[in-house]
């Protein structure tokens, strides 16, 4: 993949200043790179301050790490964003719609737009959900719609999180250290602003509260505990809405509702936002031995009495292999073309694209069809002969079990390096929040940004880092 095909988007493909990025140039020329040096610095130490960590998993035992910002903001033109979020709407409507469909009458399976096994082999898809709707009609709450750029006008869905979106708590606290340490900057560039998402999830799970709610919503937030990897997170969003932190011993089922324990006894909550996966969720309902969830929460939940948001069983729409269905998907409950597109991907189940995989290794990216987090996945053109060997055993094993994509020319944007600027790799994640009230598309989110010089790999657990995402106003 060379340099010169990959888009900028600070200089474009041809070495020209694009136009969200004047201003921001004209302030950096005039900076000395001594003083941005020590502010790099103490965006660090506000980082370590504040405790912004996460954790790593699937070494000898789990290392807590800082998670690594950089100070150069990407900047995105409003008239950009307001294409992206068009595409960003109506692949979040046709995933809802999918959701209600595949557990009550299955049309889109009937009408042949779906194989049937896609389905009934996955192990994503809860039976527990069938001919279940959940209040307001809402099975995805928030959705993080990951998004990669291959140039001026081409964004690509990488993939869909629809169970437990995270990531949001840093592009909080990114622009709050970008207002504390570059205000010039804002005065000079009109940047929509991302602080009131807090308010807004909150407005938002409160109005998707069940019918026999009375009063205002009770909202909370269910955490694993502490060594959760996102545990900052769910205690910074609670934080910020106002409503209690809980976990599983907290919460109990009470005359029909879940109620949280309190100094002033139980007290029932309507809308449960729970950061835990669906096989924790319930001891009696899911996997027994799970000390993380409520029993009995889904009897309540199938009877009305509470709102789990994401509601359980949405990992089925963004299970990697269903993934590959989405611009179908999209057409078929819209009546649209989907504005965003798919990257190309072969399914490994089936056999013509297995033998296709094999033999092109080393130039695609072969992911797990449940993985997440960069964990379990090959990057054939930066991988070792043996490292393509080793994982060949394990596609020709469980075929299934994989889907394999091109590699993609990831737009770059600036970093800040000991000697100026330097371009590297990134995606985004914009958060989107559901409700019957409507959509709403925080404008930003969270840009991850491969680190090392060449490298493709967003995700902080494999050593990647954050940025400001600013959407100017047109």
């Amino acid at each position: 993949m060379s340099e010169k095909h990959i888009f900028d988007e600070m200089w474009g493909s041809d070495e020209v200043l694009r136009g969200p990025y004047s201003e921001f140039q004209n302030w950096f020329q005039d900076e000395d790179l001594k003083r941005l040096r020590a502010k790099q610095r103490e965006a660090e130490e506000v980082f370590r301050l504040a405790g912004i960590t996460f954790n790593v998993y699937g070494r000898s035992e789990a290392e807590e790490r800082l998670i690594p910002f950089d100070i150069i903001p990407r900047i995105i033109a409003g008239r950009e964003w307001q294409k992206l979020c068009k595409g960003i709407e109506q692949r979040v409507r046709a995933i809802n719609a999918f959701l209600h469909d595949i557990y009550n009458r299955q049309e889109i399976i009937k009408a042949g737009r779906l194989p049937k096994e896609m389905i009934a082999k996955n192990e994503a898809f809860l039976p527990q959900m069938i001919g279940m709707t959940p209040p307001g009609g809402v099975y995805t709450h928030i959705v993080g719609i990951d998004l990669v750029r291959t140039g001026p006008d081409q964004f690509y869905v990488l993939e869909d999180n629809a169970r437990t979106p995270s990531g949001v708590s840093y592009m909080l606290e990114n622009r709050e250290t970008m207002l504390q340490m570059f205000p010039e900057l804002f005065s000079r560039n009109r940047v929509q602003p991302v602080q009131n998402y807090p308010a807004n999830l909150r407005r938002s799970l409160a109005a998707c509260a069940p019918p026999n709610c009375e009063g205002r919503p009770t909202v909370a937030v269910l955490t694993p505990g502490i060594y959760n990897s996102a545990y900052y997170e769910h205690a910074f969003l609670a934080d910020q809405m106002g409503v209690e932190l809980v976990e599983g011993h907290d919460l109990r089922v009470i005359n029909g509702k879940v109620a949280m324990r309190t100094t002033h006894g139980y007290k029932p909550i309507d809308v449960l936002y729970r950061r835990i996966d669906d096989d924790f969720l319930d001891p009696l309902n899911f996997n027994p031995d799970s000390a993380l969830g409520v029993p009995g929460i889904m009897d309540v939940y199938r009877a009305g009495g509470i709102t789990i948001a994401n509601a359980p069983g949405t990992g089925i729409a963004d299970d990697k292999a269903i993934y590959s269905y989405m611009p179908d998907i999209v057409e078929f409950y819209t009546g649209e073309k989907a504005i965003l597109e798919n990257v190309p991907t072969w399914r490994c189940s089936e056999p013509d694209s297995l033998a296709y995989v094999l033999d092109n290794l080393s130039e695609l990216v072969v992911k797990e069809v449940h993985g997440s987090g960069g964990y379990g996945m090959l990057i054939g053109p930066t991988s070792s002969k043996k490292e393509i060997e080793e994982f060949r055993k394990k596609l020709t094993a469980r075929p299934a079990n994989y889907i394999a994509q091109p590699t993609l020319a990831l737009s770059t944007v600036p970093i800040f390096t000991k000697t100026g600027l330097a371009p590297r790799h990134v995606d985004l994640r914009p958060f989107v929040l559901c409700s019957p009230e409507g959509i709403n598309i925080t404008p930003g989110g969270l840009t991850r940004v491969a680190l090392e010089k060449g490298s493709l790999v967003v995700n902080s657990s494999q050593g990647g880092g954050t940025k400001d995402t600013w959407v100017l106003e047109d």
